[in-house]
């Protein structure tokens, strides 16, 4: 259903009506043409906020009648507005490098999307993740339509007072100034979606953001029509109670079900991004019901077969959870009219089905409601598979079905200009538009002066905008104008600069360069080698230790008058923020407690622009750090919350800047002043890690690791012969499984390699809804042996009862493997959909 044209306060003169399709459209986050345009309307308004929208919302009708009769603006925005709509109609990578298939749409649900500093809807890295994706999922030409909600106060802005202490302040969104537009249905009216809640109904309106190829849609609560509490349940990203919280995600999973059912879209897969979406699972199976007149198990696999879900969580705690009570209160109207009983709905959910008192964890119904599972780097998936050990008793951990795609960040979104110039000087304009291939060699053959220009200029432009901000920042907090004077020459244009930017939580660990103030003074204090240090990062409002640490940085600032412009704390850390920082600091530094970060994309955004990675061995950075890199901190091993450890790695830390970045840095300089080997590692960083965590390349490897497959299955699951095999299959296993037993395995030699044999008794138990496998053992971090094991003739004198036996070579010992019973039938994921398992022993 399309969105009315939306205009301005001001209606734009006919000869700019091409401004507000440009300004609707966020692709001017990231490709950068149409700037000169917003930038002529009013360069104060467009260097503060970056929002086309806004800058028209506001710009006077004189202003844009000048505009209107100026011929080399319109000749200008007539051939922007062109290229604009050339683009998009363009065929992209997946119209060319995908055949036709059954995959014709993603849903891709998310509590918070970052994708422009003008929207701010997002929180951190997951909203930023989700950004980055719908725009590489615009450039790649994947048919993603995004699905969230319009928080009015967004999470919230951060300022600091004289004694350096976090505030936190709840600016209104208003939707005029945002690049929304209203969604009206088929009569003109404004659509909105109706949830059945206890004793009332909560009304949903919908809002589109258009990202490219891509539309964005967006739930609010905000309608006259609600209560006064209801309202408010999309006010505050992450904010409110267990109560508020479990609203939210209802929102989210079945009210951003019911918008894609009104507004036409049939998704083959469904995208959940993070368990705070998992409410779709059930929402999707309920639609499937009524469609099909199917019960709510057969309805579950069919729908199933079309979930993808990606967890970022590093730790179990990590996963919302509520109490049955609540659960329960807020879905027994759709238990009602689905017939669906508590206990049913609550398993889903649980670890352990009978235990009445165990919460209801979203991570859980997610897992149990999707065929395909990934966390986001390759350590995340050893982590998960940990974490989902529960839903998979007696399964080794290696076999829980949680795989892994590692972040990536969209490089158009980070990139500086003079970074954009070097990449596409070298790999060309299309560089991140399909394949990946040539970009190595190609960005390898770029110069060294032209490599350290590129930092040169970038740090210059870094420290513009720091000493710009940091008096803003003094000034909200009427500062003495002495400070904010001195605050216009703060850091060194031609000094090393550190970046440390991150969440203030405890586990991030982002006061470890505290660890020894005084080595640190000496550090950022050395006048043959100065290094200075730029902060930013929130605590959530709750999170008392993470302001804590704030202050403690403030306070290091401030008692020290020597470090006068060399160290500065940022306030309000947003994608602006974010944008200048990766741009402009020399190194990145991320120093999280291994395994909490389960990828971490900071430090990819720098890679684009020659920055160079000193982070802990965790995340991402486990798989992506070798020398020629960058710098690693840690052994690579998990040490909990061990203060001993910690100091261990502030020490090795200090001890890294000062004997290997810092001298790295200033040393083995040429003629130009260009320090060779430190851009020898630049180039390596550059080359070797930039196409390796793009979003180019997750996205692809979504689209043929899990969309394409889960696309397959659901088509074939349409068949109700299909789930209704499943159905049977699945209750037979229920009804047979503690009645099948092994008896007595027999183990032969035989010219070097081994016999198996083992009877296997099955009760009544179809013997092709099983497979009997041999199993060994990873010996190290490898993968575990397992062989499928042939089914002889029935054994005399017993019923559904069968030899099975295998021969393999010798070249373990024959003690090293187990005979196990798996359930088994064509079309079905095993573990995921069917968790039993029986070991001989």
């Amino acid at each position: 259903m399309p969105c009315p044209p939306a205009t301005p306060l001001f209606p734009l003169p006919d000869a700019l009506a091409a401004l507000g399709e440009l300004a609707l459209d966020l692709r001017w986050s990231w490709s950068h043409a149409t700037d000169v345009l917003w930038e002529r309307i009013d360069p104060a308004l467009w260097r503060q906020t970056h929002n086309p929208w806004l800058i028209l919302q506001n710009a006077s009708v004189e202003r844009l009648r000048e505009l209107a009769a100026d011929g080399n603006y319109l000749a200008t925005l007539a051939e922007l507005a062109a290229a604009h709509r050339d683009v998009l109609a363009r065929p992209a990578w997946f119209q060319t490098a995908c055949p036709p298939s059954a995959l014709q749409r993603v849903a891709y649900f998310s509590m918070e999307f970052g994708l422009s500093e003008s929207l701010p809807i997002y929180s951190g890295g997951l909203g930023i993740l989700a950004g980055d994706f719908l725009k590489t999922a615009s450039d790649l030409g994947v048919p993603v339509v995004g699905i969230g909600l319009l928080w009015q106060q967004g999470y919230f802005r951060q300022s600091l007072d004289e004694h350096g202490n976090q505030v936190e302040f709840f600016p209104h969104n208003e939707p005029a100034q945002l690049p929304v537009l209203p969604v009206y249905d088929a009569n003109g009216e404004r659509l909105r979606i109706e949830l059945p809640f206890p004793g009332r109904t909560l009304i949903l309106r919908a809002w589109q953001v258009r990202v490219g190829r891509v539309s964005l849609y967006l739930l609010d609560s905000n309608d006259p029509l609600n209560t006064p509490a209801d309202r408010g349940v999309t006010a505050e990203l992450y904010g409110g109670g267990s109560e508020m919280r479990l609203l939210q995600e209802l929102c989210l999973g079945v009210g951003g079900w019911q918008l894609l059912r009104r507004l036409d879209i049939r998704p083959e897969v469904c995208h959940l991004n993070e368990g705070h979406a998992a409410f779709v699972v059930l929402a999707r199976a309920w639609s499937h019901m009524r469609d099909h007149g199917s019960d709510f198990r057969c309805a579950l696999n069919a729908t199933r077969a079309g979930n993808v879900f990606t967890t970022h969580t590093p730790v179990a705690v990590g996963f919302d959870r509520f109490t049955p009570e609540l659960l329960q209160r807020y879905t027994e109207a759709a238990m009602q009219a689905f017939g669906l009983d508590a206990r049913t709905l609550l398993a889903l959910g649980r670890a352990n089905p009978d235990d009445a008192s165990e919460p209801f964890n979203m991570a859980y119904l997610a897992m149990r409601g999707s065929i395909l599972v990934n966390a986001v780097s390759h350590l995340h998936g050893h982590v998960s598979r940990r974490i989902f050990q529960p839903l998979f008793p007696r399964w080794p951990q290696e076999d829980v079905p949680v795989g892994h795609i590692t972040n990536g960040v969209h490089v158009p979104s980070w990139d500086s200009a003079e970074a954009d110039r070097i990449w596409t000087d070298a790999c060309g304009k299309a560089r991140w538009l399909g394949e990946l291939e040539h970009q190595e060699e190609q960005i390898r053959d770029v110069s060294d002066p032209t490599l350290w220009a590129l930092r040169t200029t970038a740090r210059q432009r870094l420290i513009a905008f720091v000493r710009e901000h940091l008096q803003r920042q003094l000034a909200t907090v009427n500062a003495p104008a002495e400070r904010i004077a001195q605050a216009a020459h703060a850091l060194d244009p031609n000094a090393l600069t550190l970046g440390f930017a991150r969440r203030f939580a405890a586990y991030k660990r982002p006061n470890m360069l505290l660890a020894d103030p005084e080595r640190l003074v000496r550090i950022l204090t050395n006048s043959h080698h100065p290094v200075q240090l730029v902060i930013a990062g929130k605590a959530h409002p709750r999170d008392q230790a993470g302001k804590a640490m704030i202050r403690q940085w403030n306070d290091f600032i401030a008692s020290r008058p020597e470090l006068a412009g060399r160290v500065v704390f940022l306030a309000d850390y947003d994608m602006l923020v974010a944008e200048q920082m990766v741009q402009g600091v020399d190194l990145w530094i991320n120093t999280p407690r291994r395994p909490w970060e389960a990828c971490g994309t900071s430090g990819m955004k720098i890679l684009v622009n020659g920055g160079l990675n000193l982070s802990e061995l965790d995340g991402w950075w486990a798989k992506a750090y070798a020398p020629e890199l960058g710098w690693a901190l840690g052994d690579g091993r998990e040490h909990d919350n061990d203060p001993a450890w910690d100091a261990a790695e502030a020490a090795e830390l200090y001890r890294m800047l000062e004997e290997d970045v810092i001298p790295l840095f200033y040393h083995d300089r040429d003629a130009e002043g260009c320090p060779r080997g430190w851009v020898a590692k630049m180039r390596a960083s550059m080359s070797l890690l930039t196409p390796r965590f793009s979003s180019n390349r997750m996205l692809r490897e979504y689209v043929e690791h899990l969309y394409l497959p889960a696309a397959a299955c659901y088509a074939a699951r349409q068949d109700p012969a299909l789930g209704r095999r499943l159905c049977d299959w699945q209750d037979a296993l229920a009804r047979h499984w503690e009645r099948l037993h092994f008896g007595e395995m027999r183990i032969d030699g035989d010219a070097g390699a081994w016999n198996f044999s083992v009877p296997v008794y099955l009760d009544d138990l179809d013997p092709d809804f099983v497979a009997v496998e041999l199993y060994a053992a990873p010996p190290d971090a490898g993968h575990p042996e397992i062989h499928r094991m042939q089914r002889g003739d029935p054994l005399g004198g017993a019923v559904n009862s069968y030899t099975y036996r295998i021969a393999i070579p010798a070249g373990r010992a024959a003690g090293d493997y187990t005979p196990r019973i798996v359930p088994a039938i064509e079309g079905a994921r095993v573990p995921a959909e069917a968790s039993h398992i029986l070991w001989y022993r």
